[in-house]
């Protein structure tokens, strides 16, 4: 084209030679462009120029290609709408990914946020939670076998040993009263009547013949009806009173062998440093003074005593309420035990007695349970000096009569508020 140009506009001679020189070869070109050759020359000139831009785009490309980081942008909105749940599913929109794509790339995203500033918390968490999931699965074992269903230990066994928790404790105060005497009431929680009575007679000395005694009452759970507001009750009892122990237990008559075993366990976690304990039920009477005279005399270690039976036969009448099959307990006698209205010991025995519990099936009858507990350990129940000391069948007040004896059942009518003001009015007991 250039060539044409100059010829229009009259250039000199030496120009016009030359562009009749170039348009000479313009047309050999031509001819030589006509020809296979040519056209395989220029597809190959084509081919080198495309590969050569190609090539140096795809090195730019490269440099800048982080699959992961893909992922985690991509996904950084999209987990406003799909997001792993606790088991590692996903839960959302139609059309989320499969449940596996998730599992098999949280752990290589799970590394990346921990560099790449522009994933957001909300990505962070759900990455963390899927992750989380998949490490729970890779640790639980393939062919672990689901927990058991509850099965009752049956009518005349308990649930012991087992774990049971304090819910209302009153755990430093045997430490800071320096008690040398421990008094534990078995009630039940909604009996309120019964602790009064207690805490206003006997159960309110505080000290003795200069021994401190230290009044406890211990609860298990109320059920049925009303149990919320007996539970609201017991807390605000509590808080004026500070001598509640509560267990998480059911507590009914057939849990006594629980109750008095999560008595022993706290006298051990709680109670250790002080000398005795007792065991005693909310319907006796008990003449404190005469008891702690009574422990100034007697072993400090591996000592029960009370109102101990000998040879008590094994009760096999169905209808009986102490009733226990042979299959339970074979043998026709009970070893020698201490009837549960009121028993006392040392305080070394309350851990060895919750040591021994696992050797010895727990039936239901629970100062019958302690009997095989001791029998277990060699250790019979110590009888009392005096067979006067404790009685089973009510005994008839007289002030002369109470002082000579440590503890006695009392009939439901008893006034026994006017019988404890009428037993320590000043003057002679007999």
């Amino acid at each position: 084209m250039e060539c044409v140009n100059m010829l229009e506009s009259g250039f000199a001679t030496g120009g016009q030679s030359q562009c009749t020189v170039n348009a000479g070869k313009l047309s050999e070109s031509k001819r030589l462009c006509s020809s296979s050759r040519c056209k395989y020359i220029f597809l190959i000139l084509v081919l080198t120029v495309v590969f050569f831009v190609y090539n140096t785009n795809i090195k730019d490309i490269v440099s800048d290609w982080e699959p992961t980081k893909w992922w985690i942008a991509s996904n950084s909105q999209r987990q406003n709408v799909v997001s792993p749940n606790s088991s590692g599913s996903s839960a959302g929109t139609p059309g989320s990914e499969p449940t596996g794509f998730v599992k098999e790339i949280s752990n290589v995203a799970l590394r990346q946020t921990e560099t790449s500033s522009k994933v957001t918390d909300e990505t962070v968490t759900a990455l963390r939670s899927t992750n989380a999931s998949v490490l729970t699965q890779q640790t639980t074992p393939s062919g672990a076998e689901p927990p058991m269903p509850y099965k009752s230990p049956g009518p005349y066994l308990v649930e012991y040993p087992s774990e049971y928790h304090f819910i209302i404790n009153e755990p430093k105060t045997c430490e800071q009263q320096k008690s040398f005497l421990v008094l534990v009431v078995p009630v039940a929680p909604n009996n309120r009547a019964h602790r009064d009575v207690i805490r206003s007679t006997w159960g309110g000395e505080g000290a003795a013949l200069g021994k401190v005694v230290t009044l406890f009452f211990l609860l298990g759970l109320h059920s049925g009806e009303g149990a919320p507001q007996v539970q609201e009750q017991l807390l605000q009892e509590s808080r004026e009173h500070h001598d509640l122990i509560q267990s998480d237990f059911l507590d009914c008559y057939k849990n006594l062998t629980i109750k008095t075993m999560v008595m022993l366990e706290w006298l051990d976690l709680h109670c250790s440093g002080a000398s005795y304990a007792m065991k005693i039920d909310s319907d006796m009477f008990l003449n404190v003074p005469k008891l702690i005279d009574m422990l100034a005399n007697t072993p400090k270690t591996n000592y029960m005593t009370g109102l101990v039976a000998r040879g008590g036969m094994v009760l096999r009448d169905r209808s009986s309420k102490w009733f226990l099959p042979a299959e339970i307990y074979p043998s026709a006698y009970y070893p020698r035990y201490a009837l549960g209205l009121g028993y006392v010991l040392s305080l070394d025995l309350p851990k060895k007695l919750v040591e021994a519990s696992r050797h010895v099936k727990a039936v239901y009858i629970e100062d019958v349970y302690l009997g095989l507990c001791m029998s277990h350990m060699g250790i019979p129940p110590t009888d009392p000096p005096s067979q006067n000391y404790f009685h089973v069948f009510p005994m008839t007040y007289s002030r002369c009569g109470y002082s000579q004896i440590i503890a006695t059942t009392t009939h439901p009518h008893d006034d026994r508020v006017s019988f404890w003001k009428d037993f320590k009015r000043p003057g002679q007991y007999c």
